[in-house]
């Protein structure tokens, strides 16, 4: 299970600690931060206690109007359940009673000047990023026209030299060799490296190669939302259709369903035009076009 401690966020987003320097090694498990509101009136049926909260200008100007003993009892009823920190936005003041109980209890309070909307949405998008369920598989990434496609194949089928063909057209490597993917939701499926092998492409007969390097910043991209899964294989005679529309595939990567193309390699077959190809067409696919029904209607007849 993927956890963040508290310590990364603090570095991660320039976080000023205002109590808990000792107890910056917890860590967080759930993604998506939680503003109390409820809770500070004594309604805890439904609260998240493992997740980060947030305490902005509406949650604190409530604090601030209340009496010393009236603070202490709805502040306390949160702190004892310990919940991993709380962070304060929008520069706000006049939290030492705040900072007082978060120390009495080891909970990190922290600090930003960062509007309370813009924040929770940065942190929340790091989180679902780093706490997603992942898994390595052995193939490439690139980017092709903007979408994201796996390349896999038995080894040595040509999976790296077709992704170097691609980088040299333009296209941007995500990963070579090992691919980790992230599950971001039901529908989406995150490509990226291990950092290990960020901007290598490994070559047969010529090596390690750095794209970055050798062809620049427009060669490599660190993530891409996977759209398609390409199957490198070898030629079998007899096997390929000229159907006007391929019945659609997927294949299925912790619950997630991606569509799934298998290209036979042959010498002087254009794989890589034909990767272009079909991301091309994914997408116009994508917006409602379908060059088989469009040709169909050019058969039938004249209604008039």
């Amino acid at each position: 299970m993927s956890v963040i401690t508290i310590e990364r966020l603090v570095r991660k987003f320039s976080l000023k600690v205002l109590a808990g320097e000792n107890e910056l090694q917890r860590t967080v498990t759930k993604p998506k931060a939680h503003r109390p509101g409820l809770e500070f009136v004594g309604y805890f049926d439904f609260f998240p206690m493992e997740r980060v909260q947030i305490l902005g200008r509406t949650e604190i100007t409530y604090l601030h109007t209340l009496n010393k003993s009236e603070r202490k009892l709805r502040i306390g009823n949160i702190v004892k359940y310990h919940p991993p920190c709380f962070i304060v936005t929008a520069g706000q003041e006049g939290l030492e009673y705040l900072t007082r109980y978060c120390s009495e209890e080891g909970i990190p309070l922290l600090h930003t000047q960062e509007r309370t909307s813009e924040f929770i949405a940065k942190l929340d998008a790091f989180m679902i990023k780093e706490l997603a369920q992942e898994m390595c598989i052995h193939g490439v990434c690139v980017n092709v026209s903007g979408m994201g496609i796996l390349l896999r194949g038995k080894s040595g089928v040509g999976k790296s030299e077709t992704a170097h063909t691609l980088i040299r057209r333009g296209h941007r490597l995500i990963a070579d060799d090992i691919v980790m993917l992230k599950k971001l939701s039901p529908q989406t499926l995150l490509g990226t490296h291990n950092e290990s092998n960020k901007e290598f492409l490994a070559l047969r007969s010529i090596g390690l190669l750095n794209v970055v390097r050798l062809y620049g910043r427009r060669a490599f991209q660190d993530e891409t939302r996977i759209a398609l899964d390409i199957e490198l294989t070898k030629w079998r005679e007899n096997s390929l259709y000229n159907d006007l529309e391929v019945e659609p595939k997927f294949t299925e990567y912790m619950g997630v369903r991606i569509p799934h193309i298998e290209i036979q390699l042959q010498p002087g077959r254009d794989v890589a035009g034909l990767i272009e190809a079909a991301a091309n067409n994914w997408y116009l696919r994508q917006q409602g076009y379908s060059p088989m029904e469009e040709f169909m209607s050019r058969l039938e007849p004249d209604s008039n």
